[in-house]
């Protein structure tokens, strides 16, 4: 809710009721043109082929909910969080022609269709530019202070030429990162070179730090002094960025024709990538877009459809990701006529308010990264059915966990095992242990020692199948490694929002690999074809074979070792990690480690079960705790309703 409070700027930017604020869709079916048209066999070509990757890249993608997904008709898939630059709308729609059918056009930042390869198959499978502000940030001449804390939105400079071309009416101020976040606001009026007035005050005691040089300001923003109106005596102004005005009317046409055609579109409302724990505040877009197109078609049945993409370790190799869809937002039509009636503004408000909630219900969200670690943590020691858990229900269950401890996280209750949890991870960090690995101090010292033998022995033979893989392949792994640490790091210093910038990384290491792996085979295809010309390798391919045979053999020969290599090292990492507790567990006296803090899992794990069982009836009327979470196809089972602004 937060999140969409502090959205409220760009719902005023683009949905202040005004004549012209945003283009109106056009009444009565419009001729369907669209800048980018999809071409349905490309769309299905650039799918099958990147699906190979996804395949690769992922170790596990999870489809929930997709049943919810009408096959007919106009939708907007709403989508957050944006955990993956480019690879979220390649999951997504994988995700949604495998399972429904439809075909997406997604929205995509302006700077990325210009590039080479990304902007041509953007084109091809009709994906909508959209011009971001934050994209076009240029650093500003002079610096900028608050001279008068009572009228916040006046703001004055330093060698500043505010009626220059570097501030335009409708333009950004945007003030400098603070741990990952650049406070910004709409320029409303300039009244000379060195003064100007805002259209919404600056936000948060660190913004008006950043404006007053003064260090009594409260984090929402409140001044201990009120007497003292002015900056601090010796400041002397903040550097700070603009942005332009950027004119949205042509993607919004784009976006009101495929959806009067019966199309689909795809957006995620957040605005850009990002890799923090919590949803970020919600661009008004979705909401304009959903409203226009069905004040110019109100039977058309236009559904918004909220998509959860929860990652686990999104950045890595191997990783795993539930795709999960919620129920679908019907707009009222109450909204609508508010729409077309010049309540613009709160109609956009309220409607953007349901896609919020509606995406807080197929998303795991934590204010911190801390409190994330916590919140797993948790989930992992309680576990009363003793079993591995689907990974849907990991996800429903970290999400329900994150609602109880937001709930209940001054309960002295839950404080006190807070820490004790906090403890725990501290050591199992010490020892370089992992939750489950615990467990393996309960095994016998015998069949400790068979098992440790029988790994070893395992992992050398897989090594020596991953070998010529990795020796293969190698130079690839290598550079997307080091390119995608180049690109995150670019990405960190121009966001406003990315903490490490965590979200470009598994973009750029598949396109590196798209843009390697085709290059290097070719190389060791061309080697090989030589080295039969010349020798038979050896003599070791008979001259019965043509030598034009040898070129499709090598093309697939090196990819089937890379793929074979992945999976050896896949089953071999895992094998590896369980070493370590293995060799600690060779120490059978109680001074082992590994014995105390198995005996600390176990009350841990108990006290966690006990907490979670007594306070979570209270929260969740369906919660079962044999089951953990409710199972939807048991009797008597109702699916949560659609969250209205009625």
């Amino acid at each position: 809710m937060a999140s969409v409070r502090e959205s409220q700027a760009a719902i005023d930017t683009h949905a202040d009721g005004r004549v012209g604020a945003q283009p109106s869709p056009r009444v009565g079916k419009p001729a369907h043109k669209e800048s980018n048209p999809m071409t349905n066999w490309v769309y299905d070509v650039f799918l099958w082929t990147f699906s190979i990757l996804v395949d690769l890249f992922f170790r596990e993608v999870h489809p929930r909910g997709s049943w919810k997904i009408p096959r007919r008709g106009p939708i907007i898939f709403v989508a957050a969080p944006h955990a993956n630059q480019f690879v979220d709308p390649l999951v997504l729609m994988r995700t949604l022609r495998i399972e429904a059918h439809r075909r997406v056009a997604f929205l995509i930042a302006e700077k990325s269709i210009k590039r080479k390869f990304i902007g041509w198959f953007s084109r091809h499978v009709g994906a909508v530019p959209v011009g971001r502000a934050l994209d076009m940030v240029k650093p500003a001449t002079g610096s900028i202070y608050m001279p008068d804390i009572d009228d916040p939105l006046l703001i004055r400079g330093y060698g500043t030429k505010f009626d220059g071309p570097e501030i335009q009416i409708g333009g950004l101020l945007v003030l400098p990162s603070v741990n990952g976040t650049a406070a910004s606001t709409e320029v409303a009026e300039v009244l000379g070179p060195e003064e100007l007035r805002l259209k919404k005050p600056f936000k948060g005691g660190i913004a008006f730090s950043q404006l007053t040089g003064r260090e009594d300001v409260t984090e929402d923003g409140a001044f201990s002094n009120r007497d003292q109106k002015g900056p601090a005596a010796d400041f002397h102004g903040t550097r700070y960025k603009t942005a332009p005005k950027v004119d949205q009317s042509k993607v919004y046409d784009a976006v009101f024709d495929r959806l009067s055609a019966g199309g689909a579109v795809g957006i995620f409302p957040e605005g850009g990538s990002h890799d923090r724990t919590e949803l970020l505040p919600l661009k008004a877009g979705v909401a304009i877009m959903a409203l226009g197109a069905l004040a110019a078609a109100p039977d058309s049945g236009l559904k918004i459809i909220p998509c959860g993409m929860n990652y686990f370790h999104a950045h890595k190799f191997r990783s795993r990701a539930v795709i999960e869809f919620g129920n679908p937002v019907e707009v009222p039509k109450k909204l609508v006529e508010m729409y077309k009636n010049g309540e613009r503004r709160e109609a956009v408000s309220q409607l953007l308010e349901t896609v919020y909630q509606s995406l807080v219900a197929v998303t795991v969200t934590s204010p911190d990264y801390d409190t994330l670690m916590l919140i797993q943590a948790a989930r992992r020691l309680y576990n009363p059915t003793g079993k591995k858990l689907p990974l849907p229900m990991v996800v429903e269950l970290n999400r329900r966990l994150v609602k109880g401890y937001t709930h209940y996280k001054d309960d002295p209750r839950t404080i006190a095992l807070k820490k004790s949890v906090i403890n725990y991870n501290k050591q199992l960090k010490y020892l370089n242990l992992r939750d489950h690995q615990v467990e393996y101090a309960k095994l016998s010292l015998v069949k400790v020692v068979f098992l440790l033998i029988g790994r070893i022995i395992k992992l050398a033979g897989l090594s020596i199948g991953v070998l010529p893989g990795l020796i293969l392949f190698g130079p690839v792994f290598i550079a997307s490694k080091l390119i995608s640490i180049k690109k995150s790091r670019e990405a960190l210093a121009a966001s406003t929002v990315k903490i490490q910038a965590r979200d470009v990384v598994a973009t750029w290491k598949l396109l590196v690999s798209m843009a390697f792996a085709p290059l290097l085979y070719t190389f060791y295809t061309v080697v090989l074809v030589i080295w039969t010309y010349k020798t038979r390798v050896n003599g070791l391919v008979p001259e019965s074979l043509p030598l034009w045979w040898i070129p499709p053999i090598g093309y697939t020969v090196f990819p089937m070792i890379t793929f074979a290599a992945l999976r050896f090292g896949e089953v071999g990492m895992d094998i590896a990690k369980s070493l370590r507790p293995l060799f600690l567990c060779l120490n059978p006296t109680s001074s082992n480690p590994l014995y105390k803090l198995q005996a600390t899992r176990e009350q841990l794990s108990h006290e966690v079960t006990e907490l979670i069982n007594t306070l979570g009836p209270e929260m969740f009327p369906d919660f079962d705790a044999a089951r953990i979470v409710a199972d939807p196809f048991r009797d008597g089972f109702q699916t949560p309703p659609t969250p209205s602004t009625n």
